[in-house]
């Protein structure tokens, strides 16, 4: 199998148990502060694609909060989780790989991507082909795992090992440079602070000790 096939494998393994705590992730939990960032910049209204949505749980808090959303995975197990989670004629689920979008050019207002850039094989593709379904001007809400996050630890580790893992261990400074260096400006940027972390240093700190201390790293794009 290629990259794409094991990480739909493995997307769909993870399926079951994503669903069951999806709910809490964006309610309560790390994916929290993301529909507020999302809300502060891009226009009720938009037509938005959620690109990796998994169960389609923070596709259909985007549909509540006011956009006509399309969520796409690579999971057929989650796609089919999100269809039957909502029916509204303002929101669809796809199966499909964000490196090879079936959408028209300049399809979408917006697009929202949160830790799934990284389990592509090539993420500067990946990066252009979602570039590509935005409309000039458009936006892009990318979530990237800071340094310590838990996730990097079980599915990237092992290529020091010489083994073949299907997850790019890519920083945020990193996809910072290279989103600017393709196409996009950083608009704005949020941390999603580590549970071990103190919120209230974090304000104090640089940037790059706010990167290595947060859970993840949230920026918002529009492309040029």
């Amino acid at each position: 199998m290629n990259w794409h096939e094991q990480a739909e494998v493995k997307w769909d393994s993870f399926a079951q148990n994503w669903a069951s705590n999806s709910r809490e992730m964006w309610e309560g939990g790390s994916r929290k502060d993301i529909i507020p960032f999302f809300l502060s910049h891009v226009p009720k209204g938009s037509h938005v694609c959620d690109l990796g949505c998994g169960d389609g749980y923070g596709s259909m808090m985007l549909l509540a909060n006011g956009y006509r959303t399309v969520g796409l995975d690579l999971s057929k197990e989650m796609i089919e989780t999100a269809k039957g989670r909502i029916q509204d004629k303002n929101i669809r689920f796809i199966q499909g790989d964000i490196a090879k979008l079936p959408f028209d050019n300049e399809e979408f207002d917006a697009i929202m991507a949160i830790n799934s850039i990284e389990w592509t094989e090539n993420p500067l593709d990946a990066l252009n082909e979602m570039k590509r379904v935005v409309k000039q001007d458009g936006y892009a809400c990318f979530g990237i795992l800071g340094p310590t996050a838990g996730p990097r630890k079980i599915h990237s580790f092992n290529r020091l090992y010489g083994e073949k893992v299907i997850m790019n261990s890519m920083l945020p400074w990193e996809f910072e440079r290279i989103a600017v260096e393709n196409g996009w400006n950083l608009i704005a940027e949020h941390w999603v602070e580590k549970k071990e972390a103190r919120q209230q240093m974090l304000p104090s700190m640089s940037k790059e000790l706010q990167q290595s201390v947060s859970f993840m790293w949230l920026f918002m794009l529009q492309k040029k």
